[in-house]
């Protein structure tokens, strides 16, 4: 398994937004992202924070270059993307619970 912690100096409304069209692509597509166990996203003083759990770090690194870059381009449109000096953190899982989702790790 892989955890990472990515820290954003950004407004909390830039992941409310990506957050809420990669929902709308899930409903379109019906599919799911392979390999996300854990997603969770949280306003700090200073932005925000995203804590994920994936099955590897090579469908982290896959999703971040399908999904997620392409849509951070998307939704800059014409303008230049942002320059943000965001910070990433690994670490390890040492347990995981979904009750809902039958998962126990």
């Amino acid at each position: 398994m892989y955890g990472v912690i990515t820290t954003v100096p950004a407004p909390v409304e830039m992941y409310d937004g990506m957050h809420a069209e990669m929902l709308q692509m899930q409903r379109r597509t019906g599919t799911s992202v392979d390999g996300l166990l854990v997603h969770v996203g949280r306003a700090t003083p200073d932005g925000f924070e995203v804590l994920e759990v994936w099955e590897s770090k090579e469908l982290y690194d896959g999703a971040n270059a399908d999904i997620v870059i392409p849509l951070m381009r998307k939704l800059a449109g014409d303008q230049p993307a942002p320059q943000i000096e965001q910070s990433t953190e690994a670490f390890d899982v040492h347990g995981l619970v979904i009750p809902r989702g039958d998962i126990v790790l």
